[in-house]
């Protein structure tokens, strides 16, 4: 993975080269139509920017819809897209220091770049009792330190996700003044449903028998959890690539629904599943997506599925998870 990011520098730095001498490109691709450009990694801010934007700008997102996020890798078409981007959205923790090689081999004065995890308090991932620890994998930084690894889900709270679509909208309206108006009406809209969301997350979490759920998955709900008190067991933290687990993890979770009753076992979108379902088999225990809206598959995203909806979603399976 790392020498295929080097050869992609590569390539970044030599595609900028020929655009610096064919002139200013990028402000020729801007004016194209009358309407900036905007790129985003993943699902979450994509969505969070066309409800704000709608078609008043150009947007991409470089996460293939249906594809895995941990296992992506960027081609030169992507590094062209991020090179001609007016704002380029990222979330800014250790699974994109790939990004932050990328633009560094860009000049990016004309380009406005947002960091999720710069938009939110973050907090540190943990090792809950039962999940896999990745031990002597963690990071260290140049003089032998363990580095602290950050939970990158941010959005997965929304109110965190109002915070979010608070930054967007600002950058919105720095890159694109003339449609300033449009945009900041649309994001009051948005940001209402959201706190309506947040309400209702609210509301079942609040009146719920137990305040504790398991996922036979990663945990990517780390922010979601936190902001409703809520407790959870999983066999791997969210940002883990892991996706085989131990036999102990597996008992772990298995005999946890068993002494505490726990109805569901959840699993997360794109996920092989098969933990859950073992979980399942073994505890009768119902499995259930709990969506973390990183990525949606091909038939949602042309469906026109969106965060609000997929979290909706979520507040129903919680309700069934939690009583």
């Amino acid at each position: 993975m790392k020498k295929y990011i080097l050869i992609i520098i590569i390539l970044a730095a030599a595609l900028f080269f020929v655009a610096g001498c064919r002139g200013n490109r990028k402000a020729a691709v801007r004016n194209a139509g009358g309407k900036i450009n905007v790129t985003t990694t993943i699902f979450a801010p994509y969505d969070f920017v066309r409800q704000i934007a709608g078609d008043r700008i150009n947007l991409f997102m470089l996460l293939p819809p249906g594809s895995e996020s941990h296992s992506f890798e960027p081609s030169p078409r992507d590094i062209i897209t991020i090179q001609n981007s007016d704002i380029f959205i990222y979330i800014g923790g250790e699974s994109d220091a790939w990004i932050d090689r990328i633009l560094d081999s860009m000049q990016t004065e004309n380009m406005n770049i947002l960091a999720l995890m710069e938009t939110v308090d973050v907090v540190e991932e943990e090792i809950v009792e039962g999940m896999e620890d990745p031990g002597d994998d963690d990071e260290h930084d140049d003089h032998g330190h363990e580095e602290i690894a950050y939970d990158e889900h941010v959005w997965t709270s929304p109110k965190n996700a109002a915070l979010i679509v608070q930054a967007i909208t600002e950058l919105l309206c720095e890159a694109d003044a003339a449609n300033a108006g449009f945009y900041r009406q649309n994001a009051a809209a948005y940001i209402e449903a959201l706190e309506e969301l947040d309400a209702a997350f609210e509301e079942v979490t609040a009146g719920a028998k137990r305040d504790t759920f398991v996922f036979g998955d990663r945990f990517p709900f780390r922010y979601l959890a936190d902001a409703y008190e809520l407790n959870y067991y999983a066999a791997f933290p969210g940002c883990s690539t892991e996706t085989e687990p131990s036999a102990a993890t597996v008992a772990f979770l298995i005999n946890k629904i068993r002494a505490e009753q726990i109805p569901v076992v959840f699993h997360i979108e794109l996920s092989n599943e098969r933990m859950a379902d073992t979980i399942s088999a073994e505890t009768g225990a119902k499995k259930l997506l709990l969506h973390a809206c990183h990525n949606i598959t091909k038939r949602d995203f042309d469906a026109g599925l969106g965060y609000l909806d997929l979290m909706r979603l979520n507040i129903e399976s919680l309700r069934e998870a939690l009583n």
